[in-house]
């Protein structure tokens, strides 16, 4: 391959001087042209997605720009010819800021998005992932760019990366301003090298300039801010954004969709190949393919996929162990779309018939998630629906006689933690664990310690719900070994269910008045799942 560190050199050199240099803002044009909508969706799928109060904090999070009349998400394509809604995120934020701080509405927003850099001892580029505050404001995947937005006249402004001829060379012509105005949600493009002016006039009339801390050059900013005469606030900006992507927008939701769509192949070609194959790497990489071949270049997350007892580790990512003589695969695998996430897992049998122990398992989480998914809509607490997860799993483990003794008893020590002992699920979004959760870590109860979402969901969020069962030595056994929970355990049937691994079931859910839409269709029925497996 023909190196291209001269050309990477050469912009990152570029780019550090509009970075550290200090920073000096032209005149903006305040027209404000209207945002493209997509066309109006007559369905069956209801989701109704209103004007949503602040549950993680006591600012009130503003209403999205969401279409509120019906949509059908087997039409998110149509949705997703539409652009990217930054100016209706921009507005979003700055509402937020304003019923904050009580006023502030001269102010500017500055993102800078991830610049190009090289890999440590290497003429190569770093995998490029955007920021995602950037992507939020500007629906911009291209490196080496900056965004303002000024909150007093509502104008966005993108700015690109000049031409540079050594790049060409190599990389071909970029984009173009006006194809980039085109493209995105902003009111202009400029290059890069007028970013000192524009910013140095913006801080004139707007005197507050709102900024991510550790994703800009603090230190340049803060001496122009002394030189300029103009505040810089690192306090906001973060928090603003963070809760206001809890709730998303009617596009957000078709991008999410759309990277479910490509998943879905994904799972059903393993499901459908696993009997052929002799290596997890083998069913990693059909994901993989199915992905790029559906345009998804990018995974949300490093694949697990977990054949046997390896099932029993949550995050197993090693995924090169043999496939023979083990009974299941857990398949925890998400491709992203346009940096929205996808996050989906399904355990089906190897040999096509799932064992006694196995079918008992799978049945329990199975009911664990249906009735989860039952339970949700606007307004319910997370808590509620994770604690019910547990009672469900105790009441299966119970009857197969895993645990023995009174069930209440069982749920107030705690036992059940030990073959359940993540959260229900997350918010799902840019971000595979999403921004907006405020999950406690250090909560004293260990049933809701890794609980990521702590509080009510808003109508419009997005949630997985992945209950699980496991059989993990190392977890189990510090429970066999206290008197606390031995009592409620059944080691000659558990020891039946060691070679089961554990068993994982998630889909992706749209929070609504009402209810929820699943934006996962994956299949999960027992026979559903054994047809692909058997090729029929």
């Amino acid at each position: 391959m023909l190196s291209t560190s001269r050309t990477l050199a050469t912009r990152a050199s570029k780019t550090a001087y509009f970075r550290f240099r200090p920073f000096v803002c032209t005149e903006l044009n305040p027209q404000n042209p209207p945002i493209p909508t997509p066309p109006p969706l007559h369905t069956r799928l209801r989701l109704r997605l209103f004007h949503q109060t602040g549950i993680f904090s006591s600012t009130r999070i503003p209403a999205t720009a969401i279409v509120t009349n019906s949509i059908r998400m087997e039409n998110y394509e149509t949705i997703l010819k539409g652009k990217y809604p930054a100016k209706a995120h921009a507005k979003r934020v700055a509402e937020y800021i304003r019923n904050k701080r009580g006023g502030d509405s001269n102010a500017i927003f500055y993102i800078e998005g991830r610049q190009t850099k090289l890999l440590e001892d290497n003429d190569e580029p770093e995998l490029f992932r955007q920021r995602r505050a950037f992507f939020y404001f500007t629906g911009c995947e291209l490196a080496d760019c900056f965004y303002i937005y000024n909150t007093a006249t509502d104008h966005a402004t993108l700015f690109i990366p000049p031409v540079d001829p050594d790049s060409v060379i190599w990389s071909g012509l970029p984009m173009t301003r006006e194809e980039a105005l085109g493209k995105y949600d902003v009111d202009a493009v400029r290059f890069s090298t007028e970013l000192d002016s524009v910013l140095a006039d913006c801080v004139k009339t707007c005197p507050t300039l709102h900024v991510i801390p550790h994703t800009v050059s603090i230190a340049g900013i803060k001496t122009a801010a002394v030189t300029h005469n103009f505040a810089v606030n690192e306090d906001i900006l973060h928090e603003a954004v963070d809760n206001c992507r809890v709730v998303k927008d009617e596009y957000e939701i078709a991008l999410i969709k759309k990277a479910n769509v490509i998943s879905t192949t994904g799972h059903h070609e393993i499901m459908r190949r696993v009997k052929t194959v002799s290596n997890e790497q083998q069913l990693e990489a059909v994901f993989l393919e199915r992905s790029v071949a559906h345009g998804a270049k990018s995974q949300a997350y490093h694949s697990i996929v977990a054949a046997g007892r390896a099932a029993a580790t949550l995050h197993y990512v090693k995924n090169d162990q043999p496939t023979k003589g083990k009974l299941n695969v857990l398949l925890d695998a998400g491709c992203e779309w346009d940096c929205y996430a996808s996050d989906i897992t399904r355990t089906f049998p190897i040999s096509g018939r799932f064992t006694t122990e196995s079918r008992a398992i799978y049945d329990i989480v199975l009911r664990m998630q249906l009735e989860c998914i039952d339970m949700l809509k606007e307004g319910v607490l997370w808590d509620d629906v994770h604690l019910h997860a547990h009672k469900v799993a105790i009441e299966g483990l119970h009857d197969l006689g895993v645990l023995r003794g009174d069930k209440a008893a069982i749920l107030d020590a705690r036992t059940s933690v030990a073959f359940f002992p993540h959260g229900l699920g997350h918010y799902l979004g840019m971000d595979t664990h999403d921004t907006g959760g405020n999950p406690n870590y250090s909560d004293s109860d260990t049933m809701f310690r890794y609980l990521r979402v702590r509080g009510t969901l808003p109508a419009g969020s997005v949630v997985t719900v992945e209950p699980g069962v496991y059989f993990c030595r190392f977890i189990i056994e510090p429970y066999l070994k206290d008197d606390k929970h031995r009592a409620f355990i059944d080691e000659q049937v558990l020891a039946k269910y060691w070679d089961v691994g554990g068993v994982r079931i998630e889909d992706n859910l749209v929070i609504t008045k009402e209810g929820s839409v699943n934006l996962t269709d994956t299949a999960k029925q027992v026979d559903q799942v054994l047809a692909l497996v058997n090729g029929e």
